[in-house]
C-alpha cells in the first residue's frame, strides 16, 4: 500500500547513503503524506504554513528497508522516530536463546520507536515485513518543536498510549477466537483511519508471527480463520483477507477490544 502524496526536506547534516537521501520536493512545501502520523493535529490545531514549516523541515524520507532488513536494532542509541510511510514493520524482542517474541505491528501512518522514550535505546528490533519507506524525526528536534506546538505534544502522547493500550488488551485471558478475531478488527479499523479500505486486509505478517504476537501456536491462528471463513465472516486468498461479517466479528472481538 503505497502514500498517495510525497514531500520532503531534510534537517541532517551527516552523508546520505542512497537509501538516506531527501525526496524531491512536490511543489507544496507545507504539505505532508496523507498518511503522516502529525498531520491530523496540525489540521485540528489551525497551525498556520510557517508552523507547518518548521514540522516540514523536521522530516527525512528514509528507504526502502527491503523484507527482512532491521529498520533499527535493540540498544541501538534513540535519535529518531520513524513514521511509516508505506510498507509494514513488526517490533520483536530477542531473548537469551535467540527466540523471537513480535511486540507489534505498524502499517502506514503509524510510529515506530516511541518505546524508546524512556530508556533512551530502542528496547527491540523493528523489521521491514515488505519493501518500506519512512518518514524519520530526529527526536530531539520535534521535542522542542512540541513546546511551541501542544497539538503536536498531545499527539505524541496520544501515540504513546495507544501502542500501550493494545498491549494491555492482549494481556488478558481471552480465548482464541476473541483474539484472532480482536486482531483483524484492530488492524481494520487502523486501515480505515488512515483512508484505506476497512474491509479488505493484505496480511504482510505470516500465520505463525500473527499466532507469536497474539500468543498463539501458528496451528491455532490457522484453525481460527479458517473457522471464521467457514462461518462466513472472512474470506482468504492467500495473505489477502477481506471482512465479510463484521458486526459478527466485532460481537467476537468486543472482550480483547473493549474500552
Amino acid at each position: 500500500m503505497q502514500s498517495r502524496s510525497q514531500a520532503a526536506m531534510t534537517l541532517h547534516s551527516h552523508r546520505l547513503t542512497d537509501r538516506d537521501s531527501p525526496i524531491a520536493d512536490d511543489g507544496d512545501e507545507v504539505r505532508f503524506c496523507s498518511t503522516c502520523a502529525f498531520s491530523g493535529a496540525c489540521t485540528r490545531a489551525g497551525y498556520d504554513k510557517a508552523a507547518l514549516r518548521d514540522l516540514h523541515v523536521l522530516v527525512e524520507h528514509v528507504g526502502p528497508y527491503r523484507v527482512g532488513e532491521p529498520v533499527f536494532r535493540r540498544h541501538d542509541p534513540f535519535r529518531a522516530i520513524y513514521a511509516v510511510r508505506a510498507g509494514t514493520v513488526k517490533t520483536v524482542a530477542i531473548d537469551a536463546e535467540g527466540n523471537e517474541q513480535v511486540l507489534g505491528f505498524y502499517i502506514p501512518g503509524e510510529v515506530v520507536g516511541l518505546n524508546a522514550i524512556y530508556p533512551e535505546h530502542y528496547p527491540c528490533d523493528a523489521v521491514a515485513l515488505e519493501p518500506t519507506y519512512f518518514c524519520r524525526f530526529s527526536f530531539s528536534a520535534i521535542s522542542a518543536l512540541a513546546t511551541k506546538m501542544p497539538g503536536l505534544q498531545q499527539q505524541l502522547f496520544r501515540l504513546l498510549s495507544k501502542e500501550l493500550g493494545m498491549t494491555s488488551r492482549l494481556a488478558g485471558d481471552h480465548a482464541a477466537d476473541e483474539r484472532v478475531a480482536a486482531f483483524l478488527i484492530d488492524l481494520a479499523e487502523r486501515y480505515a483511519t488512515q483512508g484505506f479500505p476497512a474491509r479488505r486486509l493484505h496480511l504482510a505478517m505470516s500465520r505463525s508471527e500473527i499466532a507469536d504476537y497474539l500468543r498463539l501456536a501458528a496451528e491455532t491462528v490457522s484453525r481460527m480463520l479458517t473457522r471464521f471463513r467457514d462461518l462466513g465472516l472472512i474470506a482468504i486468498d492467500g495473505r489477502d483477507v477481506e471482512i465479510v461479517d463484521a458486526a459478527r466479528l466485532n460481537a467476537l472481538a468486543r472482550n480483547v477490544l473493549e474500552r
